[in-house]
C-alpha cells in the first residue's frame, strides 16, 4: 500500500531540507580555518582565571550596572567566562564569538532567570546544554547559526516562558524539538531557512500562547503541527511565500483570538472556510493581494472586534456586507485602492467607532454609510482626493469632536477650496461652498420598445447633476435590477434584457439619483410571442397608459368608424326636421310679406319741397 499524499509531500520536504543541511555543513567545513588549539582551550584558560567565588565577577564582565546581573556583551568572547556569581539572575553574553555550548556548562547558575546568547556564532547545541537552569524564564538565541534542533536540546528548562530563535539558519523542526518546554508561552522563530515543520514538532507546548513564524521558506501553513497547540491565543504569519490558506488549515486552534497574516504577495483570495473553527477578536490580513473584502470567509466571526485589511488592492466596501460582524468596533483599510464606500456599508455594526481609510482614492464619504455617525470617535481620512460638496457637510458638523489623527482631511476639489483642511471652515459657509445640484434626466432611448420572444431589448437614460448621478432600474412596483443575470444594468446605466420572455412585458423605471435629489422616467416593453394560440401573428396594437403607441386601421376598422359616426348624425338631422314641421302646423297660415308706406323726410331749410310717398313691400 502506498503512503498518503500528505506524508509523501512531507517526506519530500524533509529530504530536501536534509540535503540542504548536508550541503551547508560541507561548505562550513571547507571555509572554516584549521584551529591550532583544541576547541576547549579558551574555555580551560578562562576557567583557570582567578575569580572571586560565589561573590566574584569575571574581569571581562560588568556586574555593577544592575543588581544580580552579569553583562558580558560585546566582549569578543569565544567561550563562557568562568567565575560567574552563583546568585546571577541575568546573564548577557550577546554580541560575542561563542561557537558552542556544551552539556551542563551553566548548570551551577540555578537562580538564573534570563540568558541572552544572541548574535554569536552558535551552530549547534548539545542535548542537555541548559541542564540545571530550572528557574530560567527567558532564553534569547537570535542571530546565531543554528541549523537543526533535535530532541533534548531544551531539556532542563521547566520554567521557560520565552524562547527567541529568530535570525538563524534553522531548516526544519523535528518531532519533539520543544517537547520538554511545558511552560513556554511565547516562541519566536522568524527569519530562518525553515522549509519543514514536522507534525509533532510543537508537541508538549501545552501552554504556548504566542507563536510567530516570519520570513522563512514554508510553502504551506503547517496545520498539523499547529493543531498540537491547544492554548495558542496569538498567531503571527509574516512574510511568507504562501498563496493559499486552505479550508480548515487552522481548525484545531479553538482558543486563538489574534491572527496576523502579513506580506503574503501570492495571497489573492481568502477561501470560504479558511478560518473555520476560529473565534477571533482581532484579524489582520495586511500587505497581501486581496482585491475585495473576503466576506464569505469572515461571516461567522461574530466576536471579531478589530479587522485590518490595509495595503490590499481593495476598491470598494459594498452595503451591509459587514453586518454579520455584529461586534466589530474598528476597521483599518489604509493604503488600499478604495474608490467608494457605499451607503449603509456599516449598518448593523452597533459598536463601530473607528474607521481608518487614509491614503486611498476616495472622493467622498457619505453620512449614510454609518448606522449612527454620532457614535463615531475616530476617522482617519487624510490622503484622499476629497470633493468638498454637500456630501461632506456632516463632517463639518461633527469635525469639532472627531479624531482625525495627526493629519486632518483636506479638499482636493472644487478649485476654490483646493488644499484647504476641513478644520479651517467655520460653521457659517460662504455662498457656493459645499453645494450640490440634483439629478436630472436629459437623454433617453425609445420609451416604448417591442421585442420578439427570445430576442433582446435595450433601454437607456442619462442626465447630469452635481455630484454625478447614478443610474438604477427597477420594475414598476418591483425590485431593483442588478448588474448580473438575464435582465441586468450595464456599467453605463443601460438596461439590457436578453432572451426576452412573455413575463418581461411591462413597465421599467429609470431612476437617476444623487444626494441632492433624483429624477425618474418610465418605459414600456411589449413582447410579441413567437406564435399566438390561434396560429396567427400577434397584433401589437397595444399602448401603455401615458405613452402613445402606434395606431393602425384596416378597411374593416374604417367602415366601423364611419358607421359609428354617420348614424348619430342622420338621426339628429331627421329629428330636427320633424320638430320644425310639427311647429309650423301648430301656427296655421303665416304671412311671409308686409306692405307699408314710406315718406322720405325734407331736406333741412327747404320748406317749398314736397314729400314723396313710396309704397314698399318687405318679404
Amino acid at each position: 500500500m502506498g503512503r498518503p499524499p500528505a506524508l509523501d509531500a512531507s517526506g519530500a520536504q524533509l529530504d530536501a531540507a536534509l540535503q540542504l543541511l548536508r550541503m551547508e555543513e560541507r561548505m562550513a567545513v571547507a571555509t572554516t580555518p584549521k584551529q591550532l588549539w583544541p576547541p576547549w582551550t579558551p574555555l580551560l584558560f578562562l576557567l583557570l582565571l582567578p575569580g572571586r567565588g560565589s561573590g566574584g565577577c569575571p574581569t571581562v564582565c560588568d556586574c555593577t550596572s544592575q543588581p544580580r546581573a552579569v553583562l558580558c556583551n560585546h566582549r569578543r568572547l569565544e567561550a563562557v567566562p568562568g567565575g560567574l556569581p552563583l546568585d546571577t539572575e541575568l546573564l548577557d553574553l550577546s554580541g560575542n564569538h561563542l561557537w558552542g555550548l556544551q552539556r551542563g556548562m551553566l548548570s551551577r547558575l540555578g537562580l538564573l532567570q534570563e540568558l541572552d546568547l544572541s548574535y554569536n556564532q552558535l551552530s549547534a547545541l548539545e542535548p542537555g546544554a541548559f541542564l540545571g537552569l530550572q528557574n530560567l524564564l527567558t532564553l534569547r538565541l537570535q542571530g546565531n547559526r543554528l541549523r537543526i534542533l533535535g530532541p533534548g536540546v531544551f531539556s532542563g528548562l521547566p520554567a521557560l516562558t520565552l524562547l527567541d530563535l529568530r535570525l538563524n539558519h534553522i531548516v526544519l523542526f523535528l518531532d519533539g524539538a520543544f517537547g520538554e518546554l511545558g511552560s513556554l508561552r511565547q516562541l519566536e522563530v522568524g527569519h530562518n531557512h525553515l522549509v519543514f515543520v514536522a507534525p509533532g514538532a510543537f508537541a508538549g507546548l501545552a501552554k504556548l500562547s504566542t507563536l510567530t513564524l516570519e520570513h522563512c521558506n514554508l510553502s504551506t501553513v503547517p496545520g498539523l503541527a499547529l493543531a498540537r497547540l491547544p492554548e495558542l491565543e496569538a498567531l503571527r504569519l509574516r512574510e511568507l511565500d504562501i498563496g493559499r490558506l486552505p479550508a480548515g488549515a487552522l481548525q484545531g486552534l479553538g482558543r486563538l483570538r489574534e491572527l496576523e497574516i502579513h506580506h503574503w504577495p501570492a495571497l489573492e483570495v481568502l477561501e470560504p472556510g479558511s478560518l473555520a473553527g476560529l473565534n477571533l477578536s482581532s484579524l489582520a490580513i495586511t500587505r497581501c493581494n486581496l482585491s475585495s473584502v473576503p466576506f464569505q470567509a469572515l461571516h461567522h466571526l461574530s466576536f471579531l472586534r478589530v479587522l485590518d485589511l490595509s495595503q490590499n488592492p481593495i476598491s470598494a466596501i459594498p452595503a451591509r456586507r459587514l453586518s454579520p460582524l455584529v461586534r466589530l468596533q474598528e476597521l483599518h483599510l489604509s493604503g488600499a485602492c478604495l474608490t467608494s464606500i457605499a451607503a449603509h456599508a456599516f449598518h448593523g455594526l452597533a459598536a463601530f467607532h473607528l474607521l481608518d481609510v487614509a491614503d486611498n482614492a476616495l472622493q467622498t464619504l457619505e453620512e449614510a454609510a454609518f448606522p449612527s455617525p454620532d457614535t463615531l470617535v475616530t476617522l482617519r481620512l487624510s490622503g484622499n482626493p476629497l470633493t468638498c460638496d454637500c456630501r461632506l457637510l456632516w463632517l463639518l458638523r461633527l469635525g469639532h469632536r472627531l479624531d482625525f489623527g495627526a493629519s486632518p482631511p483636506a479638499c482636493a476639489s472644487p478649485q476654490h477650496v483646493q488644499g484647504k483642511s476641513l478644520r479651517e471652515f467655520s460653521d457659517i459657509l460662504p455662498p457656493g461652498h459645499f453645494t450640490c445640484q440634483p439629478a436630472l434626466i436629459r437623454r433617453s432611448g425609445p420609451r416604448w420598445v417591442i421585442a420578439e420572444e427570445g430576442g433582446s431589448a435595450i433601454f437607456s437614460c442619462s442626465g447630469d447633476g452635481d455630484p454625478a448621478p447614478t443610474v438604477s432600474w427597477m420594475r414598476l412596483q418591483g425590485p431593483w435590477l442588478g448588474r448580473a443575470g438575464r435582465v441586468r444594468v450595464l456599467e453605463d446605466g443601460t438596461l439590457e434584457i436578453r432572451s426576452v420572455q412573455l413575463r418581461d412585458r411591462g413597465a421599467y423605471v429609470c431612476v437617476l439619483s444623487n444626494i441632492a435629489g433624483n429624477d425618474s422616467l418610465r418605459t414600456w416593453l411589449e413582447v410579441i410571442p413567437a406564435e399566438a394560440p390561434n396560429g396567427t401573428v400577434f397584433d401589437p396594437n397595444i399602448t401603455m397608459p401615458g405613452i402613445p403607441g402606434p395606431f393602425l386601421l384596416d378597411s374593416r376598422g374604417v367602415a366601423m368608424v364611419l358607421a359609428v359616426g354617420f348614424l348619430p348624425f342622420l338621426t339628429s338631422v331627421t329629428l330636427c326636421f320633424g320638430l320644425i314641421a310639427l311647429w309650423s302646423k301648430g301656427k296655421g297660415r303665416v304671412k311671409h310679406h308686409v306692405t307699408f308706406d314710406f315718406v322720405a323726410p325734407r331736406p333741412s331749410g327747404d320748406k317749398s319741397a314736397g314729400g314723396n310717398r313710396v309704397t314698399a313691400k318687405l318679404f
